[in-house]
């Protein structure tokens, strides 16, 4: 009963865990770990879940997992890059130039996004990428609705000056 409750519940939220864990660690076999790890923790705490927010619930305990692990391993000593076609679909109506241009685009983005601190870059992830709410984000980075508004702010700042200082994205910001 409790597993199928449990399925029901947490795993409709396991490729976004994956896509957060992916952009905490920066590397696909670390955020595997963590959200496997994320997984066992929630199944072994699933009483604890109150309300309905699964959610945010589940990301902060993906967090969490996260911190730990780093915790334990002091220094990741390798990262691999991000999977780069297997989260971002090619526009099929646009023509080769102008696929080629979006995805470089993306390509600084995501270069971008990775050289911001991991606070800032946790709260842009959580808002932009997965669509959460400010209330849903600073449950799960469990500070106030302000700080998240505050990073969010700080963050995107950030994130624009390191684009507008990519030449190859001049005319397209």
């Amino acid at each position: 009963m409790v597993s199928r409750l449990f399925d029901a519940t947490v795993l409709p939220h396991l490729d976004a865990a994956f896509n957060y864990a992916r952009w905490l660690t920066r590397n696909d076999a670390e955020a595997e770990d963590v959200v496997q790890d994320a997984c066992v923790r929630a199944l072994r705490y699933f009483s604890s879940l109150r309300g309905d927010d699964a959610r945010a619930w589940f990301f902060a305990i993906v967090r969490n997992a996260w911190y730990s692990r780093i915790a334990r391993h002091a220094k990741v000593t390798s990262m691999t890059p991000l999977n780069e076609t297997g989260d971002s679909a090619a526009d099929d109506a646009l023509d080769p130039e102008a696929r080629l241009l979006q995805q470089t685009t993306v390509a600084h983005v995501r270069e971008a996004l990775a050289q911001l601190p991991v606070d800032f870059r946790e709260v842009i992830v959580l808002r932009e990428i997965e669509g959460m709410s400010y209330k849903e984000i600073a449950s799960v980075v469990q500070v106030p609705i302000g700080t998240v508004m505050s990073r969010l702010a700080r963050g995107r700042e950030r994130l624009l000056a390191l684009l507008k200082s990519e030449p190859a994205l001049e005319g397209v910001l």
